[in-house]
């Protein structure tokens, strides 16, 4: 039986090591920062070999709690991640031309254990830069550390800090998926002891992988702990917050109907750039309806932290039998609140 990839499998693997040439010319993580007095954000791009983005404006922010000065100097890795890239590239050519399974097995492997070390060199910075703080800073708080997060949001101080992989990260992630995604379908074939190579299951496999790994469900509100994006008060009801979530997968939370509304109009959030827009089902806490979908009552009973008075339900029966009060849809509401 032979034992070599098809030459579809090849030429995928090819177009996987070739992608990686990307990380040489775009950033390959970010994290964003989002304050009350920075509400457009501040950035800073990660790349194989550099910093960019408000650097200068993010250390002179971290002096005044003791983080040091963030610089390209302080990340040794920067002087060999640019061979470990080109290594990945050539280990891709070297399988496409060999066709060996057991060789794209190798390049796998060291691609899921490259990024799992990557991932730890990169928590082990945050703690370190989160936790060993200037004695002498200006504003000490005590037992209080500052790490960002490894991925996802965290809040620090009276900043949202977003960590996510940026369009160079996704490349690689994708290139990674698609060599796993070939040498499963290949273990497959090989195992059924097919003689025609179906490169759909790779591509399935990949997209599939791909599209998990950019999921956009709404966060559970955490009361006392969470804060409503437009107004900044501590969200202690929850049964009448709603949740905006961009395509990027970033999450605005609010606890009034009234602050989404606001927020909405403020077009701090372009509409062709909004995945979902929910409200919390008030019967059922953290449980989270479209906005299109719900019905909403209003009324003075319904007492809402801001004075929308409203709050979502599944369906009108839910609505009557809560309270007295109007009974009406999102765009009615919305035009209302504005």
């Amino acid at each position: 039986m032979n034992n070599k990839l098809t030459v579809v499998s090849r030429i995928l693997v090819a177009f996987a090591s070739g992608a990686l040439v990307a990380v040489f010319f775009l950033p390959a993580w970010r994290i964003d920062l989002f304050a009350p007095q920075y509400p457009e954000g501040l950035v800073m791009n990660i790349w194989i070999n550099n910093i960019t983005g408000d650097v200068d404006v993010i250390n002179g922010l971290n002096h005044y709690i003791g983080m040091k000065h963030i610089t390209v100097d302080m990340f040794p890795e920067f002087k060999y991640l640019p061979f470990v890239v080109a290594f990945f590239m050539l280990l891709g050519v070297v399988v496409s031309i060999t066709g060996s399974r057991k060789l794209l097995f190798v390049y796998v492997a060291l691609t899921v254990v490259g990024g799992a070390l990557a991932m730890y060199d990169f928590y082990q910075w945050g703690y370190d830069y989160g936790h060993n703080l200037d004695p002498k800073a200006p504003i000490q708080v005590a037992g209080l550390s500052y790490q960002p997060p490894l991925i996802g949001h965290k809040r620090l101080l009276n900043f949202d800090a977003y960590s996510f992989p940026d369009v160079g990260g996704w490349i690689v992630i994708a290139a990674g998926l698609l060599a796993a995604g070939v040498w499963v379908t290949e273990w497959y074939l090989k195992r059924k002891k097919m003689k025609k190579a179906m490169p759909q299951v790779a591509i399935s496999s990949f997209l599939i992988l791909f599209l998990v790994s950019c999921n956009t469900n709404p966060e559970p509100f955490v009361p006392g702990k969470d804060n409503c994006y437009a107004c900044k008060m501590a969200i202690s009801d929850t049964r009448f917050g709603a949740e905006l979530i961009t395509k990027k997968g970033k999450i605005y939370k609010f606890d009034d109907l009234h602050c989404l509304a606001g927020f909405l109009g403020s077009k701090t959030v372009e509409n062709k750039d909004i995945a979902q827009t929910l409200t919390i089902n008030f019967d059922k806490p953290n449980t989270f309806l479209d906005v299109n979908k719900a019905v909403f009552l209003t009324g003075e009973g319904m007492k809402s932290p801001m004075g929308s008075n409203a709050a979502g339900f599944s369906t009108k029966e839910e609505a009557i039998k809560t309270m007295k009060g109007e009974v009406t849809d999102w765009p009615t509401l919305l035009k209302h609140l504005k």
